[in-house]
Parts: C-alpha cells; structure tokens; sequence
C-alpha cells in the first residue's frame, strides 16, 4: 500500500533532519528577537490547537508554521544571552549533536548487556570528568566506586540518600527509620527535602540549619555539631549531612573538609551538591572550592547546568557503590544474563530509580571531544570574567550593594551566547527599575 505508514524510513529521515536542524539554527540566529520571559497567558495553548489529534498526517511544513506561531510564544528562552534567571542550563552544537545521536540510536541501556557501549562509554567519560576535577582515587571506577549519570541532583540526592538510610538502617534495625536525622543549611536545595519525604524521614527529622552573611551564607560547623549533639541527646541517629558547593540562592560554598571530618566522627553519609559550581572547578584557579571533597561519600555535578551539555546530564560519583546497589538493586528473571550473574560488569540499572536510561554520555563525551579541557576552561573563565564586570558596574551606582544581606537581586551568567553587551544591557535595566521604584518612594 502506497500510504503504508514507515515511521523511520531513512531518505525522510535525511529530508526532515535537514529541515529541523536548519529550523533550529534560524531559531539561534534570532533568539535575541524573542522576549527571554513568555509573555503568553495560563491556558493560551488550548484556545489554539483543535481538541483532537489529527486523522490524517498534516505535513511538516504546517507543523513548523505552529512552532513559530503557537509554541515560541510560549517559550521562556533558557539559550537566550539575556537570560540571568535561576542558573545556567547550557546547551551547545556538541551536546546537541550527542542527543541527536542518543535519539537515533534510541537504545534503552539499563544493564551492559543492553548495549555494551552505553555502560562502558559512560564509565570512561565519568572517569575523565573525575580526573578533571583532581577527584580522589576512590570516585573512580578501578576501585571500589566510581561514576553514573543521573537525569537531575534531585535524583543524586535522593539515590544516595536511600543507599544512607538503607545503610545505617542495617546497622540500627529498620524500626529505628522514624529516629533517623538529616541536616543541611537553609541555603540547600529543596531538592533534599524532597528526598526526604520519599525515603521516609520524619518531617521534623530534617534539619534546615540557619546560615549567615556573617559565613557568607556557607554552614558553619559549629552548628550542625551543636545540632549533632542535640539530637543525639535527644536519642535520634544523624545518619547524612548535605553540604553545598554554589547555592541556588546564594551561590555559597560550604567549608567541606570540616563538615566532612565532622560526619566522620559521627557515622554520617556525607553528600557534596556541587551541581551548579562544580563545572568551575576544572579551572585549576578554582579547584580549592571543592577541597575537602576526600571526606565526602558521594559528589555530584550538573553538566548541563554550566558545561555545554544539553539537559540531562547529572553527573554522580560515589566512593562505594555497594551501598548504592544494595538499596537499588532488582534481578528479576527477564533482567538475568551471564555478563551480570557473573559479575563481570556494572549494571547502571541498580544506580538509579528507573529501570529505564538513556545513552547519555553520548553528549558528554561529544562535548569533551569536541571542545576539550582548555576551550571548557575559557568558557567557565569568560563568564566568571562577565559576573565580576557585572560586580564592577554594580559598585558604581550608590543605591546598590553586593549581596547587601536585606533585599537581593540574583544574576545567575552563564548562558552560552552572554557577551559583554548583554551584561551592560541588563545592568542598564536594573537601574531604570531603581530609578522608577525610588522616585515612587
């Protein structure tokens, strides 16, 4: 039959990815036209689209026409130059090209035998990444633990939280879950509080512990030990300290060597989120942000926040991963092979929730490949250089402060097309907001 349906006939392949890739580049070409915030209204979307899929195929032209004139509209441009809001969310030409690949393969890579590539490949680029960043002999993969990537940090978190809890739970009896106790500071991300509610921890069990100005917002050791203590009076079991290398908030960095000997001492699991900083800390300049990093159980890092690599791409090391497997882990029978039953391979399956994962590392390893270790340095260094610009132009108007500690402005800079122009453009209207806002005073 003529109209018989081929859904990966190869020549339209080729016809349509031609198309789509020049579809995006017109998009880059442009994306400065576009207001970086969406301007539509909740709702927009259903009063244009009919209320049904179509019969029949609508072609891809007709669809293109309602990209540019129902979903862009709709569209908050994250790859915008003028974006400054939350964090970083880079994509690039290389981390683009790995996801295409990722989609053609299209591979569900949930234990080696799936795809042996899949593990392997994301094995060796974790490895490069940890020997980037000068990480400890114990994250990498000829010992004990080693690296795997995640779709998100609130997934690191929650994984490694469940390998602690399981861990101590071992140790203590599993009726003693409700006695169980987390501590980070109130500049950690909400993320952890999430994991909390999944893994079962008593709401009252998680400790938000007060940072200061006076710490420039880190956690300061003396207070998660007076709350250690307190809690251990109390009976309760500290079982996981939650550090942070570059708050959401605040960007500030908790002292983790000392946080880390202080877990130590009392048996916790120590996390370090590095999800948003982390990237920085390739540059050898800023690699002392994460000293410290030897005491800790688990580190993560985002790629996709602020390392050219198109999201997903959550980057997790861990010093042991028997605790990991051990919480995670399921071998039904459909799921048994000889390469895993003979534990001559790691199966990714049992470091995460899912079953199911995708070849990521593809995009990192494009990204790695393509750009290497300097061109990434330059680029981390380029945007610390227009944040510090950003600093300068803030210090000459009077009616400003460096996070002044009473009503704070973040200017998160970080997007792959940010020039200097962009920053002097934003600070311009900064100031034209100030200036409308104190003559209303």
């Amino acid at each position: 039959m003529e109209n018989t349906l081929k859904p990966m006939d190869a020549e339209q392949l080729r016809e349509y990815g031609h198309k789509m890739v020049d579809f995006i580049a017109d998009y880059y070409k442009s994306i400065e036209s576009f207001p970086v915030l969406s301007q539509v209204k909740p709702g927009y979307l259903k009063e244009l689209l009919p209320d049904s899929a179509p019969n029949h195929p609508e072609s891809l032209q007709d669809v293109f026409e309602d990209i540019r004139q129902k979903i862009i509209p709709g569209i908050t441009h994250w790859q915008s130059p003028e974006y400054f809001a939350y964090y970083p969310s880079n994509s690039s030409t290389a981390g683009f090209l790995g996801e295409m690949l990722s989609a053609g393969f299209n591979i569900v890579g949930f234990s080696w035998v799936t795809s042996p590539a899949a593990t392997e490949l994301e094995v060796i680029v974790l490895d490069w990444l940890a020997k980037m960043l000068k990480l400890p002999d114990q994250f990498f993969s000829a010992g004990q633990g080693g690296g795997v990537i995640q779709g998100t940090a609130s997934e690191a978190v929650l994984v490694v939280l469940l390998a602690a809890r399981d861990k101590i739970l071992r140790k203590v009896g599993k009726k003693s879950l409700e006695k169980l106790v987390v501590y980070a500071s109130d500049q950690t991300h909400s993320a952890l509080q999430k994991a909390c509610q999944i893994a079962g921890i008593v709401q009252d069990n998680f400790r938000v512990l007060k940072a200061d100005r006076n710490s420039n917002y880190s956690l300061c050791p003396e207070v998660a030990l007076e709350a250690i203590s307190n809690d251990l009076s109390a009976g309760l079991i500290p079982f996981f300290l939650c550090a942070t290398v570059g708050t959401t908030s605040s960007a500030a960095v908790d002292p983790l060597s000392e946080l880390g000997k202080l877990s130590k001492a009392y048996g916790m699991w120590f996390h370090v989120d590095a999800a948003y900083a982390g990237s920085a800390c390739i540059c050898p300049e800023y690699r002392h942000y994460i000293d410290g990093v030897e005491e800790a159980d688990s580190f993560g890092m985002n790629a996709h926040k602020w390392f050219l690599t198109n999201f997903d791409c959550s980057l997790l090391w861990v010093k042991d991963q028997r605790p990991l497997v051990q919480s995670l882990s399921t071998n039904p029978e459909f799921l048994k092979n000889k390469a895993s039953q003979e534990n001559a391979v790691v199966d990714f399956k049992d470091w995460q929730i899912p079953l199911g994962r995708r070849f990521r590392s593809l995009k990192l390893w494009m990204v790695l490949r393509l750009y290497g270790l300097e061109n990434l340095q330059s680029y981390i260094r380029n945007h610390i250089n227009l944040a510090e610009q950003f600093e300068q132009l803030i210090k000459t108007d009077s009616r400003f402060e460096v996070l002044s500690g009473n009503f704070v402005l973040r200017f998160a800079v970080g997007a792959p097309l940010t020039e200097e122009k962009h920053i002097k453009e934003a600070w311009k209207v900064l100031q034209d907001h100030a200036t409308t806002l104190l003559r209303s005073i």
